[in-house]
């Protein structure tokens, strides 16, 4: 398999660039409108969104596609990409340069390989993770092509963790943390695998949104716990995501879980449901 993951790569490294580059033009120039679920889409979410999916047709016609914009239902396929065009619409319509494009390449319902583009910021990820599939890849995580790892280092207030909007209830404890909070799902997951912070709590991301940084951080040495059972992988094949929330929690390492789940009970239960 090794010609298919450089062709995946390739391909994922020449889409998120060409796409960027002209996000690029169109950072903090466009108003965003309120959709349904109470998220927020401009006409470059769209354009991006669309190329993506007339990309993968014509690239891997056989492969499945779940985007943030458009389709929302798992194919039934093995192969499946999941694309959010713009993690992080708001910070990108407001002039805040932390915003990327997200891609997610599952196998039968699992995410095993992960791209992360942040062009403002130059700033590109990869990784692969085939753990619990019969797949052969290559190893490891990645940031612009260099080795990234989680931390060893256990908490303290030297170290950061990050919370999402919907989880500032647990500020109310005491946190063994300095708190960060960006507004991009995907960003804060990969802060855990690259050594940056030591986990993030995200109280209702789409799969989109998690979809790409997972196999990075799994990749890493990092670890993610699902707050619902319902909600894992492997994802379940003709089931609309669109509505569908994965509350989690992603750690450096497996031994700070005891450490950091007990704050998640601190979230309001109304917030697991919520739309993101």
């Amino acid at each position: 398999m090794i010609y298919f993951w450089q062709e995946v790569y390739n391909f994922c490294r020449q889409i998120t660039h060409r796409i960027g580059e002209k996000l690029l033009e169109d950072f903090a120039k466009l108003e965003a409108t309120r959709k349904s679920d109470g998220s927020l889409v401009t006409e470059a979410d769209k354009w991006a969104d669309s190329e993506f999916r007339k990309a993968i047709r014509q690239c891997f016609p056989t492969h499945g596609i779940l985007t943030e914009e458009t389709e929302h239902i798992l194919p039934y396929t093995d192969w499946c990409w999941v694309i959010d065009p713009i993690d992080g619409t708001t910070n990108f319509t407001r002039g805040i340069p932390i915003w990327g494009i997200s891609i997610g390449l599952l196998y039968q319902g699992i995410p095993v390989f992960g791209f992360v583009h942040f062009p403002q910021i130059q700033q590109t990820y990869h990784g692969y993770f085939c753990e619990n599939t019969h797949l052969s890849s290559p190893k490891g995580a990645y940031l612009n092509n260099t080795r990234i790892y989680t931390s060893h280092d256990q908490p303290s207030f030297n170290h950061v963790f990050m919370l999402c909007n919907r989880s500032l209830d647990i500020l109310q404890h005491n946190l063994p943390c300095k708190i960060r909070i960006t507004g991009v799902t995907s960003y804060d997951i990969i802060s855990v695998a690259c050594g940056a912070t030591l986990g993030v709590i995200e109280a209702s991301p789409k799969i989109w949104d998690i979809a790409g940084a997972y196999p990075i951080l799994r990749a890493a040495g990092g670890n993610l716990v699902h707050l619902e059972q319902k909600v894992s992988f492997p994802l379940t094949k003709g089931l609309d995501y669109g509505e569908v929330s994965f509350p989690c929690l992603a750690v450096a390492r497996d031994n700070l879980i005891p450490i950091f789940q007990p704050f998640t009970e601190f979230i309001n239960k109304k917030e697991l449901i919520t739309h993101n």
